[in-house]
């Protein structure tokens, strides 16, 4: 649907501008006098088309990024505050269009208030718009919705999208002075090799003295680096392009993500992580009035790895045969031991939401722990191997000058 962009002069004689969702001009003037407004200048915002609109069939829809996660938190909340005040639900998407943070979500949302004053639940007009709103949103309103509690159920939601983005940021802010160190130590090392030692090992070889392995061997990288960098980079380039296509396979995947979970210090990590998403989207699910069955499978959407993901799917159809939620958890060998224990309790004292949001809690102190002791291990073990190349480099320098100082 196109986006238009106008101009309007409102009751009180006031200007204002903005942009809105027609099939035509014509349209879009009727839904301006609707809102009563008086159209001064429409025209269509070249470019631009309403986004997100999840097609069967059609690739490259678009997903939720971290901004736009935070725009739907902080949004989910103020819709809640309005519904709790009484405030209908289409009046209620009117003024958060009107506060709306940017173009894009503001287009969202008109799109979303049209849908719902023609009678589409909420629930549907939200799943419209994949680049905003995920299938865990999506359920979550349906099952608000069918309730009559949906201001409740934003409330938790926006809680909820908000514990994700901090959970995410925790990990990303200890990894990103690692990164950093590592990209620096790479420039630098790549310099010396290609600028700093051709000069020293040319002014060596000069004096026509035998030289020591180190400085051979060095001499012989420097030399590679130099004539076949851009080889180099070539080869980077494939090996990016492969190892990605290994990736976009279901079994390259699955070995990537498994090999993840293995290794030491990042795999407890990221296994702590998954635990504590999975406890807290399932307990919101669960809180929130979605049915079981359906819970697990929109939580199995929000863990990013395919060991666990295969694990919780063997989980669901267990439960769908009749079984509990503890037993096919504990059989799977994917959930630690203590989570299987307290969902089995949380079951049969009739408090699994309740259980859930502990074990969450938990794992988000684990995070913090993990995280912790990760950047803890990966800082020291960067400096040292830098400072062992960079010495390396030195001594292969240096022992042929102490070489021409004895003679």
């Amino acid at each position: 649907m196109p986006i238009f962009e106008y101009k309007a002069i409102d009751g009180e004689n006031k200007t204002k501008k903005g942009i809105i969702d027609a099939d035509t001009p014509r349209d879009a003037r009727l839904k301006l006098k609707k809102e009563r407004l008086f159209v001064t200048d429409i025209r269509e915002a070249k470019g631009k088309k309403t986004g997100g609109v999840r097609i069967k069939g059609v690739t490259g829809v678009e997903t939720p990024n971290k901004a736009r996660t935070e725009q739907v938190a902080a949004v989910t909340r103020q819709m809640a505050s309005l519904l709790q005040a009484g405030i209908p639900l289409a009046e209620a998407l009117r003024m958060i269009i009107e506060q709306a943070p940017d173009k894009k979500i503001e287009s969202a949302f008109r799109d979303i208030r049209e849908k719902v004053t023609q009678g589409m639940p909420l629930g549907d007009a939200v799943l419209q718009h994949p680049a905003y709103f995920t299938d865990l949103y999506s359920n979550m309103v349906k099952a608000g919705e069918s309730a009559g509690s949906l201001d409740k159920v934003l409330v938790r939601l926006a809680g909820f999208l908000q514990a994700q983005t901090r959970l995410k940021n925790k990990v990303g802010a200890a990894l990103i002075y690692p990164m950093v160190m590592s990209g620096v130590g790479v420039i630098v090392v790549a310099v010396l090799m290609t600028f700093v030692v051709p000069r020293v090992t040319q002014l060596i070889k000069g004096r026509g003295q035998d030289l020591p392995l180190p400085t051979h061997i060095l001499i012989t990288c420097s030399n590679f680096l130099v004539n076949y960098w851009l080889l180099v980079l070539i080869g980077l380039l494939l090996l990016t392009i492969g190892f990605q296509v290994f990736l976009n396979s279901d079994r390259g995947s699955l070995a990537w993500d498994r090999f993840k979970l293995r290794l030491p210090v990042f795999g407890d990590l990221m296994r702590k992580q998954a635990m504590a998403r999975f406890s807290i989207t399932l307990a919101t699910l669960l809180r929130s009035g979605v049915p079981a069955l359906q819970a697990i499978q929109v939580t199995k959407s929000v863990l990013d790895n395919k060991v666990l993901q295969n694990a919780l799917q063997g989980v669901h159809d267990r439960v769908l045969e009749g079984t509990d939620i503890a037993t096919p958890m504990k059989m799977s060998g994917a959930f630690p031991s203590t989570i299987t224990y307290m969902v089995g309790v949380g079951e049969q004292a009739g408090n699994l939401e309740e259980m859930l949001e502990r074990i969450a809690g938990t794992y988000d102190e684990e995070v913090d722990l993990a995280t912790q002791k990760l950047t803890s291990v990966i800082e020291p073990l960067i400096i040292v191997l830098l400072a062992v190349v960079v010495a390396g480099i030195v001594i292969a320098i240096v022992m042929p000058l102490l070489q021409l100082q004895r003679a």
